[in-house]
């Protein structure tokens, strides 16, 4: 069954609780929006908790009585729990302490025959790069990394963050996170670019009426994967509570530090990761292994709150997901005391990204999945996701920008062959 979730928009009128510092635009310092972008982190994170212990609890709830209803219970978990969290990655590329945990809990892509069986074709093709790309640990109690014997006998949090996870310190190796979860629950997407996202049957979780073999083992490692998520969210949001490590880091950097800090998560998302990596280099090969959330075609809507969490940032707001909205003291304040001009832009830079994304999302929920829309041929398709990536192109000039306008220095934000040397993504 092709699962999809796209958000539905507050309507016009809907009564939401704003929720603001108080602090008024003629008082607004580096220090109040520094202190500001740092609770939105912290509520962020702190959704993105909430909603992975849901996603948890559902999981719970399968695996006590697997069937189709409660696996889609479970898929919609996930789904729901995808949208504050792709709103925190605009934190990543400025805070080292997100980055270095980021890889724990949204890490793509994976060679997802290291933690489960696979299609033949899948065990068809070589890896020279990664021998535990068909180590399927789910079947095998002892598997081998660069020359040890590693005791998967008892599939826990642990074995999963300590010694499966980067297994042989390759990337690819992922073992852990959202995307793990997400092939527990839908299973390879077979489909290449014609319709349909993965189709997993609730039977391989039963124990009554097992399919595909090991499903006592398969059942163990989606329990310890959905723990390990929760657990690894929690040590972030103690991260940015007061006093936190990242809180602390962020407020060591100083006005300027911090305010580079803010700007180099805003642009290399919005330019080198999103705009290259996860969009264009996917239509530039039109291959459906480039897409984010690929098992469940759930691509559009990552990207789509990517850029709503880049705009969020720059605005001080952030709306959590029982439509309480978080306001206070903004970049965007900040740039129109030095060029009220350039904050117009910006802001309408946001916007028009954040409406290029909508347009995807709804295409994908309306007409065909992001996975199709990249298709080599796909005339149609591909302009509505180029439509996205011109967006953020032009929205990381208004970005840099700012950073001028603000006297922050030079700073270097994440690039892409992609964007910057189409021709090296063919050699």
């Amino acid at each position: 069954m092709k699962s999809r979730f796209f958000p539905k928009m507050l309507a016009a009128g809907t009564a939401i609780l704003l929720v603001t510092t108080g602090i008024s635009v003629a008082q607004t310092t580096p220090e109040a929006v520094i202190g500001h972008y740092a609770d939105i982190a912290e509520a962020k994170y702190e959704d993105s908790l909430t909603t992975a212990k849901a996603l948890d609890e559902k999981i719970k709830a399968f695996l006590a009585n697997p069937s189709d209803q409660t696996l889609n219970a479970a898929r919609g978990a996930w789904l729901e729990a995808r949208v504050p969290y792709q709103q925190t990655e605009v934190y990543r590329f400025g805070n080292a302490i997100v980055d270095d945990w980021e890889g724990r809990v949204n890490a793509w892509p994976l060679d997802e025959g290291l933690i489960d069986y696979v299609d033949a074709g899948y065990y068809g093709s070589e890896s020279d790069e990664n021998s535990l790309y068909t180590a399927n640990v789910i079947a095998n109690p002892s598997i081998t990394v660069n020359g040890e014997a590693v005791d998967a006998s008892s599939i826990t949090p642990d074995l999963i963050s300590s010694s499966l996870h980067e297994a042989g310190g390759i990337e690819a190796n992922v073992a852990s996170g959202y995307h793990a979860i997400e092939f527990l629950l839908w299973g390879q997407d077979l489909n290449g670019t014609d319709a349909g996202a993965g189709k997993r049957a609730y039977t391989d979780f039963s124990l009554d009426n097992c399919t595909n073999g090991n499903c006592d083992r398969r059942r163990d490692y989606l329990n310890a994967a959905s723990e390990l998520l929760v657990n690894d969210l929690e040590e972030m949001v103690a991260n940015w509570k007061d006093g936190g490590a990242a809180r602390e880091e962020l407020n060591a950097k100083g006005a300027s530090g911090g305010l580079a800090t803010i700007l180099t998560g805003m642009g290399s998302l919005s330019y080198g990761e999103l705009a290259g990596e996860r969009m264009k280099l996917g239509l530039l090969l039109g291959d459906p292994e480039e897409e984010h959330d690929c098992f469940s075609d759930n691509t559009h809507n990552s990207h789509l709150y990517d850029a709503v969490g880049i705009r969020n940032v720059y605005l001080g707001t952030y709306t959590r997901p029982d439509g309480t909205v978080i306001s206070g003291p903004s970049l965007s304040e900040l740039v129109a005391a030095k060029d009220g001009e350039l904050d117009t832009e910006t802001k309408s830079d946001l916007d028009a990204t954040v409406g290029a994304m909508e347009a995807m999302a709804k295409r994908a929920e309306t007409t065909e999945a992001y996975d199709q829309m990249i298709a080599n041929g796909n005339a149609e398709g591909n302009a509505v996701v180029q439509a996205a990536i011109d967006g953020l192109v032009k929205q990381t000039k208004s970005i840099e920008r700012a950073i001028l306008a603000l006297e922050l220095g030079q700073i270097e934000l994440e690039g892409s062959d992609s964007l910057d040397n189409p021709n090296a993504v063919f050699q």
